[in-house]
Parts: structure tokens; C-alpha cells; sequence
């Protein structure tokens, strides 16, 4: 895959960062942690330039991250209560819990898509449950640029620091992932104990 990628950017320039980008929210198995390092590298070497390479990969993130944004919107809360009055007691979910995540989603959301965007693998999806939420789509549009921006000034900016050597940054994202990953499944499996927990206390009272 990683050859595919590097040739199709050099072959389309600006415009196969941009498709590729916004594929990659899309379709998250393609990894920006290649995409724009090496965009990074192409700078040093034709006429893409760093500003150029972040402002195509940015619009592509948004892109893509607007699509999902309108799939969330297909799966919002009424969709979600059907599914719950039918596989609730298989789930273990109720309506309350839908309620009160989606009330979550609406305090802390803006700052949750903001922090994911620098997330491998949930800078995309994230987009889903600010759909599902219904979250404003011009603050939505407004942190995911940010963010999304944020992310891809780092990643362009060392892949044109390193020229040739760009692939390091990837072993180095890849630790980062991992990192990130085991925190997110701790913290995942710890809410759910602390979720069956008071569930089971509540059942018994």
C-alpha cells in the first residue's frame, strides 16, 4: 500500500494529497503517518511546497471528516433507540444510557473531536458520534480544521525536515499509537467495570 500511495502523490501532486487525505478519513487502514511525511519529502525535491502540502491535506481531512459527520447524522439518537427497544437486553443498554452519552457528547463534544484530530485512527471516527449527536456542523468544521491542522503542520513539516529519512517519524508515530491505544482500551475497560458496577448496585436496590 505504501507504494501505491507514494507514486499516486507524485503522479497527482497537490490534488492525490487531497484525495488520498480524504480517503483516509474515510478508510482509516490507509495511514496519514505515511501520507504526509512523505508529502513533507516531495517538497524538498519538486515544486509542492510545505504550505501547499498542509492547506491540500487539511481540506482533505475536512472532506472526509464531513462525510462521516453526515453518516453519524444517519445514525442518530431516534435510530438508535429502535435498535435498543429490539437488542437492548442482549446489549445490556437502555435508553438512559444512550441519553446520557449522547449528553455527554454535547458538553464535551467540540473539545473530544478537537483532541481526537491528533489521534490515529480516532481523528476519523470521531466525526461519527459528532453526527450522531448533532453537534453544531460550523463548530464541528471550525475544531476538525483546527485540529486536522495541527496534525498535519507536524507531520508535513518534519517529513520536509528529514528529506530521505522521512520514514523514521513513522516508527515514532507508530510507538505513539500504540501508547495511545493501550490508554484508550484501559480507560474502556475500566468504564465498563464502573458501568456494570452501578448498574448491578442499581438493579439491587
Amino acid at each position: 500500500m505504501e507504494n501505491w500511495i507514494t507514486e499516486f502523490m507524485e503522479q497527482y501532486g497537490y490534488l492525490g494529497i487531497f484525495l488520498i487525505i480524504a480517503l483516509e478519513n474515510i478508510f482509516p487502514p490507509i495511514p496519514s503517518e505515511i501520507v504526509l511525511p512523505f508529502g513533507g519529502f516531495m517538497t524538498t525535491y519538486s515544486n509542492l511546497t510545505v504550505p501547499g502540502v498542509i492547506l491540500a491535506a487539511t481540506c482533505g481531512s475536512v472532506v472526509g471528516a464531513i462525510i462521516l459527520y453526515g453518516i453519524g447524522l444517519l445514525l442518530d439518537v431516534e435510530r438508535l433507540e429502535k435498535i435498543v427497544d429490539r437488542w437492548g437486553y442482549i446489549l445490556k443498554i437502555t435508553k438512559e444510557d444512550i441519553h446520557k452519552a449522547d449528553n455527554w457528547f454535547d458538553r464535551y463534544g467540540i473539545w473530544t473531536v478537537l483532541f481526537c484530530r491528533v489521534i490515529p485512527l480516532l481523528r476519523s471516527l470521531i466525526s461519527i458520534p459528532a453526527g450522531m449527536s448533532n453537534m453544531n456542523f460550523v463548530l464541528f468544521l471550525i475544531f476538525t480544521t483546527i485540529g486536522s491542522l495541527v496534525w498535519n503542520i507536524f507531520l508535513v513539516s518534519v517529513g520536509a525536515g528529514l528529506g530521505e529519512a522521512w520514514p523514521l517519524i513513522t516508527e515514532y508515530i507508530d510507538i505513539y499509537s500504540k501508547i495511545i491505544y493501550a490508554v484508550i482500551a484501559v480507560l474502556v475497560f475500566a468504564a465498563i467495570i464502573i458501568w456494570y458496577f452501578f448498574r448491578f448496585r442499581r438493579s439491587k436496590s
